[in-house]
């Protein structure tokens, strides 16, 4: 720990690393150590018992937070037509197709999220390159490639509304944002429960023995967390239902 900060240090004596906590002990904790001057995010992580390179082991899905991310999102939808007003009329920030297909293709990445209309996808599908490693491309999987033009105000406020996707990295673990350091206890609690059981509901058919090695919370200049895994998939599911 030598590399960190004497803050970083006086805060990570007051985590027990080899203890697990309750989901409600870890938000506590990680609002009453916070010491950076801004607003920081609050991040779930999770290790999981997946191999990476199988396909049918991967993990990608979406899940509305009940409380938001704390953060605005600003959307791009690749529409046309009546399917572009549409979008700018339900909230979206950016709507149209080759003039932004062609703005991306230079470089322009002024937005959080995308959601693109089916018969646009012959034109975005191009941008896998830039937009897949971003976590920014549009997928059926996660929702965002829409077919039916009554169906897109509905997902644009979701994204607007706290709707995140996630998805395993190279080393099989999982990094979402969930909150604020401003956020009330009980709702970064919420917010990492509705992960929780969609990260549960999203376990791949192919994998085999334990799913979830390790939970985590932290902020972003916080020392982690580590959840009890039993005690938050229990609450995580009892909460919805």
């Amino acid at each position: 720990m030598g590399r960190h900060g004497k803050k970083f240090i006086e805060a990570a004596k007051q985590v027990d690393p080899e203890r697990l906590y309750t989901v409600e002990e870890a938000a506590e904790i990680l609002k009453r150590i916070s010491f950076a001057g801004f607003d920081e995010s609050v991040e779930l992580h999770a290790r999981l018992g997946i191999d990476p390179r199988q396909a049918d082991q991967a993990v990608r899905s979406s899940v509305v937070l009940p409380f938001g991310t704390g953060r605005q999102v600003r959307i791009l939808v690749f529409a046309a037509g009546e399917a572009e007003r549409v979008a700018l009329d339900a909230g979206a920030d950016y709507a149209g197709t080759d003039e932004y297909v062609q703005r991306i293709q230079d470089g322009w990445l002024e937005f959080d999220a995308t959601i693109a209309m089916a018969d646009q996808m012959g034109k975005v599908g191009g941008l896998g390159r830039i937009l897949g490693r971003r976590g920014l491309m549009p997928n059926p999987r996660s929702g965002t490639v829409v077919r039916d033009i009554e169906d897109l105000p509905g997902v644009v406020r979701e994204l607007k509304g706290g709707r995140v996707e996630f998805r395993n990295d190279r080393s099989g673990n999982i990094h979402v944002t969930i909150g604020k350091r401003s956020f009330e206890e009980d709702q970064i609690r919420s917010n990492a429960l509705a992960l929780v059981d969609a990260l549960n509901r999203a376990k791949p058919s192919g994998v085999k023995g334990i799913y979830c090695r390790k939970l985590s919370m932290a902020m972003t200049m916080s020392p982690g967390v580590t959840l009890d895994i039993a005690d938050t998939m229990a609450k995580a599911s009892a909460a919805t239902q």
